[in-house]
């Protein structure tokens, strides 16, 4: 059997720690009008760099890695947001919520048409 490729290490989770500690506070929280700490390190557009690297295509893997390591491709996000929340995002391919007005944050939802 395959062992799985392992891409979270011990340069993740330092990377991890200092993201969290200049970003402490979830963004979709924010986004929300509450205030809640951060505690995953989120990528904002998914990396897939597992795939890439099962595929062993070396365009996939050098573009999955790019965006696994840009801190410009990184939000921190509270656990259940992060487990709940963007997950649903995107399997759906929408943004889900409202913000404290009631309006919703998806720009293309149909309460703007």
């Amino acid at each position: 059997m395959k062992k799985e490729p392992r891409i979270y290490g011990s340069k993740w989770d330092r990377e991890r720690l200092a993201f969290l500690r200049l970003h402490p506070l979830c963004v979709m929280c924010h986004e929300q009008g509450r205030v809640a700490a951060a505690t995953v390190v989120d990528h904002i557009v998914p990396h897939k760099l597992k795939e890439a690297l099962r595929s062993g295509d070396a365009d996939a893997i050098a573009k999955a890695q790019k965006l696994f390591w840009s801190r410009k491709n990184w939000q921190g996000l509270c656990k259940s947001h992060h487990d709940s929340t963007k997950q649903r995002m995107e399997k759906r391919g929408a943004v889900i919520g409202c913000d404290v007005n009631g309006i919703p944050l998806d720009p293309a939802s149909h309460w703007f048409k």
